[in-house]
């Protein structure tokens, strides 16, 4: 395996239903992605390229191979280093309305325990920007870095809300896009791949257990231990996105969002009013 044996890559950003694409994509038994994220041009690096290949290891016969690692949107380092690595990779860009998005992050990080219930200090820009929240969604100036170094038919910029009125759809454009066949045999998962409904161990519960995590973790498939999940487990109350919030987080990445708009050719002032898009062709 060379890396010139890698075909493509799902870039980003987080919390815009890439699992969705990575997992849709691998029932194709021709299709081979790693399940986890290797982010190897971003955090891994050292690693080096051997390490990257392990991961692909016996998949030489797969008509293609590919990885997810949603960090390579938003490390400013990576696209130079898959331009230098694979400069005819296939990069695939999932994006998704900033705000919701920048909030779906938060919850997934309220339920682990990583953050407070004080949401202002995250997702206000007067206090969150510049951190990983308010950041993650400043898809302008990261796409841009790709645009300047690969050709634009190597960059395919998919949208979530896309996804929502079509998921079959969206699909086939990853198909046509990856140069595959018409008839692509995949059908979309049909459902969340993380859902924030889903009951889980509220945060207070989960910090006051995470030092028995490590020694729990041979036990999470046993049937013993799904009862007990079953019975802590609820449904999280999470802290509410406030219509004066919104407000901030709109003007926050007005600019942004036009600029995004110009560069990948869609109308997205939506994005900024009720988070839905008119223009979904």
């Amino acid at each position: 395996m060379e890396l010139r044996d890698i075909d493509f890559l799902i870039i980003g950003a987080t919390k815009s239903a890439t699992t969705w694409l990575q997992q849709s994509l691998q029932q194709d038994p021709e299709i081979f992605l790693p399940d986890p994220e290797l982010h190897y041009f971003s955090r891994q690096y050292d690693r080096g390229d051997d390490w990257y290949l392990s991961n692909f290891a016996g998949q030489e016969r797969r008509r293609l191979r590919g990885e997810k690692s949603n960090s390579y949107m938003e490390q400013p380092k990576a696209a130079g280093r898959i331009k230098e690595k694979l400069p005819h990779a296939l990069l695939i860009g999932q994006l998704r309305n900033p705000i919701d998005r920048a909030y779906s992050d938060y919850c997934m990080l309220y339920r682990r325990a990583e953050v407070s219930r004080d949401i202002t200090h995250y997702l206000d820009p007067r206090e969150g920007a510049g951190g990983r929240f308010l950041d993650g969604g400043l898809y302008y100036r990261q796409l841009q870095r790709y645009f300047d170094l690969f050709p634009a038919d190597q960059l395919l910029v998919l949208l979530y809300e896309d996804l929502v009125v079509d998921a079959g759809a969206q699909i086939m454009r990853v198909s046509r896009f990856l140069r595959l066949a018409t008839d692509f045999p995949s059908q979309p998962i049909a459902t969340k791949v993380k859902d924030k409904s889903q009951p889980m161990i509220g945060p207070r519960l989960r910090r006051l257990l995470r030092p028995l995590k490590p020694a729990a973790a041979r036990f999470r498939h046993n049937v013993g231990f799904k009862k007990l999940h079953s019975v802590l487990a609820g449904e999280i109350q999470y802290a509410p996105l406030s219509h004066d919030l919104r407000e901030r987080m709109i003007e926050y990445y007005a600019a942004e969002t036009e600029k995004l708009g110009g560069l990948i050719g869609r109308d997205l002032t939506n994005w900024l009013t009720n988070g839905k898009l008119t223009n979904l062709g």
